[in-house]
C-alpha cells in the first residue's frame, strides 16, 4: 500500500495529472538543492583536505537517502509544497512582488538615511583625527 494515498494528496480538489505535475515539480526543486548542498560540500573537503568528513555527511539526510519524488510526496503531504490553482498562483505572486518591492523600499530608505552622531560620538571621531595627525607629523 502506497501512503500517503492519491486521495489523501489530492483531497478531491484535484485531479491525478496536476498530482503529478507537481509532483514532478516538486521533486526538480528537491534535486536542485541536493546539487547545491552537494557542490558546497565538495568545495569545503576540497578546501580543508584534512577534514576526515566525507562529503555526503555534509548533504541533508533527507537528500542523501531518499528519492527526490518520494521526498516531494511526503513534503506536499505535511504541506510543506501546495499546490495551488491558477488564481491562487497569481494571487502568490503578486503577494510576493509586493513584498519585495516593500524590502527594497525600506533598503533604499535605510541608504539613503542620514547619519546622526551624539556628543560621544564626536569626541570619538576628533580623537581618531588626532591620533591620525600626529601620526603625520611623526612622519614629518
Amino acid at each position: 500500500m502506497i501512503y500517503p494515498t492519491i486521495q489523501d494528496l489530492t483531497k478531491d480538489k484535484i485531479n491525478r495529472y496536476e498530482l503529478a505535475i507537481a509532483t514532478a515539480k516538486c521533486a526538480r526543486i528537491i534535486t536542485d538543492e541536493y546539487v547545491r548542498e552537494r557542490e558546497a560540500a565538495e568545495k569545503m573537503a576540497a578546501a580543508n583536505k584534512e577534514s576526515d568528513k566525507a562529503i555526503l555527511n555534509m548533504v541533508t539526510k533527507e537528500y542523501r537517502d531518499e528519492k527526490a519524488v518520494k521526498c516531494a510526496i511526503k513534503r506536499m503531504h505535511t504541506g510543506e509544497f501546495a499546490i495551488l490553482s491558477p488564481e491562487e498562483a497569481e494571487i502568490k505572486r503578486a503577494q510576493r512582488a509586493a513584498e519585495a518591492e516593500q524590502r527594497r523600499l525600506e533598503e533604499e530608505a535605510r541608504r539613503n538615511a542620514p547619519v546622526f552622531f551624539g556628543d560621544d560620538d564626536e569626541e570619538e571621531l576628533s580623537e581618531e583625527t588626532s591620533e591620525e595627525e600626529e601620526a603625520e607629523e611623526i612622519e614629518e
